[in-house]
């Protein structure tokens, strides 16, 4: 469920816009005026803000917003302000064209998405990039990490609620079989991650802990460093436990030995219009304190008041 607030009456577009560029005059921005409007308003309603200040301006939105702002504050609004399937794209092309080596961000877009909504955000990043994302991702990537990072990216599952009980048992049994003999790469595994929908996958591991005792994720940790073995925990979380997935990544940017800025600005930009209240029960739950409190806490300025902000209240 959204955090975002948006006003039972939402001024006309024409007035947002006007507004928007009087914060961008005179000798200093005015960032809480940019949070006011932004950061209370819904996809649709930013996707039509960015229209009519093009239209009206003869600039993007988002241009103007870079030049106007600095550093985090900057990030999080311009990933805000995009719309989620450019948004996606634009995550995506960031680590594939950096080379990174964390996989999380691919992770996320291909399991934690809609099926229709993975498809929108590989759209976007064709008509972007002039290549598809599924082209990059093989590129940048090899071997087993490849095979699974293809397949999720390239998948477009069913999302309907209805499971096959018998299948469900007979490939429970096939991976448990593949992790004791230690054949995690094992093409089936990826196969059924890759292309099962995500109800099918929830009561496949579900027997699979009835059946045998312990959750996959604690058979999956037989070297705790192997990243292709993080990347295959990853994507079970996100696929069957979002909200808890999101949490854990939360929990690790916000931490004793400093804040990872880019993970928590992605999870709080992206997650705000979905899932956010479930996450920050998650959150709340695993760490007793809650996600606002902890943002309070490791952020300033206008970073903090563009996170709340998104976050929503405590009572939201």
């Amino acid at each position: 469920m959204s955090t975002i607030i948006v006003p039972a009456e939402v001024p006309p577009v024409s007035d947002d816009v006007e507004q928007l560029r009087k914060a961008f005059e005179g000798w200093g921005t005015n960032e809480g005026l940019i949070i006011e409007i932004l950061a209370h308003r819904n996809a649709e309603q930013r996707k039509l803000i960015r229209q009519t200040y093009a239209q009206t301006y003869n600039e993007d939105l988002l241009n103007a917003l870079e030049k106007e702002l600095t550093r985090d504050f900057e990030r999080i609004v311009l990933l805000w302000t995009y719309d989620p399937p450019e948004r996606d794209a634009f995550l995506a092309n960031e680590i594939v064209k950096n080379g990174a080596k964390t996989h999380q961000v691919i992770v996320e877009i291909a399991c934690t998405r809609s099926s229709h909504e993975l498809l929108l955000a590989r759209k976007e990043y064709h008509a972007r990039y002039q290549k598809s994302l599924e082209e990059d991702v093989a590129n940048y990537t090899t071997d087993d990490v490849r095979k699974l990072l293809w397949a999720l990216v390239t998948s477009y599952r069913y999302e309907g609620e209805e499971v096959d009980m018998s299948l469900a048992k007979s490939e429970a049994k096939l991976i448990y079989d593949k992790i004791k003999e230690n054949l995690y790469d094992y093409d089936d595994f990826i196969r059924i991650l890759g292309t099962r929908s995500k109800a099918q996958i929830n009561a496949t591991l579900n027997h699979y802990k009835d059946e045998f005792g312990q959750d996959v994720c604690k058979n999956l940790k037989a070297d705790p460093n192997d990243e292709f073995l993080k990347i295959l925990r990853a994507t079970i979380k996100a696929l069957t436990v979002p909200a808890k997935y999101f949490e854990r990544v939360l929990r690790l940017a916000i931490n004793k030995q400093g804040t990872d800025e880019d993970a928590l600005t992605r999870v709080v930009a992206t997650r705000a219009e979905f899932d956010m209240k479930a996450i920050k029960e998650e959150y709340k739950k695993r760490n007793s304190v809650s996600l606002n409190e902890a943002i309070a806490k490791d952020t300033r300025g206008d970073y903090e008041d563009m996170l709340l902000a998104l976050a929503g209240s405590d009572d939201a």
